[in-house]
């Protein structure tokens, strides 16, 4: 039996309740929990001694459009100390919820901050106890999550003026074109 997978048996024994579903590929588990658990479990991966881990790599989400629930909230852990890799993922979002709700992690790992504040601000996942939950890629007055599946990809108008370097396509083609300069061989000789 793998260190992992020790792992797994520790968390099925402390968190009976816990555990959704665990698959593993190419010797990655990942474990799908109840989100009510996640800070629990997360504290004990954190804190425990056998498992130490204390590195989170990455949280991100996945938007399944057709499922139920909608979103993976997805976490990556190492244990440097025991060279372990976990990956942990909560399902959140029924029909009809625009903002759906995780507890946050950033107690456990004060990385989460900012790895949270992107899942929130490109797909809308409200992380419950967050210290400071805004936007941090799209401007504060941006409209709606971009990586959401059925985020609209054109009919909306940007803010004046084209922040961001945007510029319409019959404005640029209006412009006049900088006289070019000869290649800088050509000046040298």
């Amino acid at each position: 039996m793998n260190d992992v997978a020790k792992t797994v048996e520790q968390i099925y024994a402390r968190f009976p309740e816990a555990i959704i579903e665990v698959t593993t590929f190419r010797d990655e588990t990942t474990l799908v929990l109840h989100p009510e658990y996640l800070v629990a479990v997360a504290t004990f991966l954190h804190d425990d001694p056998a498992e130490q881990f204390t590195f989170l790599a990455d949280i991100t989400a996945v938007d399944w459009l057709e499922r139920e629930p909608r979103y993976d909230v997805v976490y990556h852990l190492l244990s440097m100390p025991y060279r372990k890799v976990l990956r942990l993922k909560v399902r959140v979002g029924e029909p009809g919820e625009e903002h759906p709700e995780v507890p946050t992690v950033t107690g456990v790992w004060p990385a989460a901050n900012w790895f949270e504040r992107e899942v929130y601000d490109l797909f809308g996942i409200v992380f419950t106890g967050h210290p400071d939950l805004r936007r941090i890629l799209m401007p504060s007055d941006w409209s709606g999550h971009p990586l959401r599946k059925d985020y609209p990809l054109t009919g909306f108008t940007l803010p004046e003026p084209h922040w961001g370097g945007q510029v319409l396509y019959e404005e640029a083609e209006n412009q006049p074109q900088p006289a070019s300069s000869p290649p800088p061989s050509a000046q040298q000789r």
